[in-house]
């Protein structure tokens, strides 16, 4: 069963961020674990079935985790659009929980992103194919 944890007025308030859950899939044909350190971070990238569609998430622990993500799993050759959501610089678990930057930008599979996810954050991409 998939869920979204958090109160429907938060996502009625943050629609744009919203949006993840809204295209996340739900179904898979492939999973990777891309990086990830017990108790500190996790990073996943996982297929929807049936599609070229990628959705990765990562999650921090009690410590800010910088990323070098290569999105080398993705089809070489291949252009994608990336929606990346990311904690926002001054983002906290406990003071600023609600800080977050969205950005859309063109990837393929020679793509590396530098993301950083805040103690107790972390960030979600959705990536399709560009048509």
């Amino acid at each position: 069963m998939q869920m979204a944890a958090d109160f429907p007025e938060n996502y009625l308030r943050y629609p744009d961020a919203f949006q993840f859950i809204k295209d996340v899939a739900v179904d898979w044909d492939r999973t990777l674990y891309l990086e990830a350190e017990p108790m500190a971070y996790i990073t996943a990238a996982r297929k929807a079935k049936g599609t070229d569609n990628w959705f990765v998430g990562c999650v921090s622990g009690n410590a800010p985790h910088k990323s070098q993500l290569s999105l080398s799993f993705l089809d070489k050759g291949r252009k994608y659009e990336a929606t990346i959501y990311t904690d926002a610089p001054d983002a906290d678990y406990r003071s600023n929980p609600k800080a977050y930057r969205i950005e859309r930008r063109t990837v393929t599979a020679s793509t590396k992103l530098s993301l950083t996810a805040v103690a107790g954050g972390g960030y979600a991409i959705s990536i399709v194919p560009k048509r």
